[in-house]
């Protein structure tokens, strides 16, 4: 059950990104010698404010480009905000690039501790939990190859085994559930299900309206960068509706 005990806040969160413009040769040499910026800021979210108690579940709709996968990296602490603040609690374990974290000359095996290390597990502890990362994530007879020879779907399974092989606090998904095969996308989620009854909270992109039904307390949804609803899951998804119609 939900607690009053905030899990993740954001306050007027803002990211802005400094970009270079776009000029021809020709165009490029007057502004240099005139002191004219070659920048501009693009606002990739903007006054972003919503709560999610300890025991409830985000998902967050838009359309690509919206900024979702940006917030979830503020999240994860990957990149930090140019303003407002955000306050996330607890133990993350981001699931937000495929790959992410590991080396493609690495085994299956040194990468696995590796991207533990980053989530901060220690070494003495993933001694104990490897067996079932390897048995969750089923590729036993792949474990010594470099990961530069897996598929995407066998990067999806090693991520994410590492990942859940101890409860989080704060599980990030973003869409990577949408790679490999089904049966073992339903491994994936009812694992995390098991999570949701001991208390973490998911953080969930994806574009299937299912999931967030099945799987989310609350929605928030994105437009440009822009917060255009938190609340409710049910009238989030039609708010999102509305939005890509």
């Amino acid at each position: 059950m939900p607690t009053t005990f905030n899990m993740i806040k954001a306050e007027n969160l803002t990211k802005l990104y400094s970009l270079q413009k776009q000029r021809t040769f020709k165009e490029f040499l007057p502004a240099l010698f005139s002191g004219q910026s070659t920048k501009y800021l693009l606002s990739a979210l903007s006054h972003l404010n919503f709560e999610i108690k300890k025991g409830e579940s985000l998902g967050i709709l838009g359309r690509n480009g919206s900024g979702k996968s940006t917030l979830l990296k503020i999240i994860a602490g990957v990149t930090k905000p140019s303003d407002g603040r955000i306050t996330v609690s607890g133990r993350v374990a981001p699931l937000i690039e495929l790959g992410a974290g590991f080396h493609p000359e690495l085994t299956g095996k040194e990468n696995a501790y590796l991207n533990a290390s980053i989530l901060g597990i220690k070494r003495k502890e993933m001694d104990r939990l490897y067996k079932g990362i390897v048995d969750f994530s089923e590729l036993h007879d792949f474990m010594d190859q470099p990961v530069k020879h897996y598929s995407s779907g066998m990067y999806m399974r090693l991520a994410f085994s590492v990942a859940v092989a101890e409860k989080p606090d704060i599980l990030l998904v973003d869409e990577i559930l949408a790679v490999g095969d089904i049966r073992f996308q339903e491994k994936c989620l009812t694992r995390i299900k098991e999570f949701q009854k001991q208390g973490a909270t998911l953080v969930l992109v994806t574009h299937s309206s299912e999931q967030i039904e099945n799987y989310c307390h609350k929605v928030l949804v994105l437009d440009s960068g822009k917060q255009v609803y938190f609340g409710e899951t049910k009238e989030g998804i039609e708010k999102y509706r509305q939005t890509i119609s």
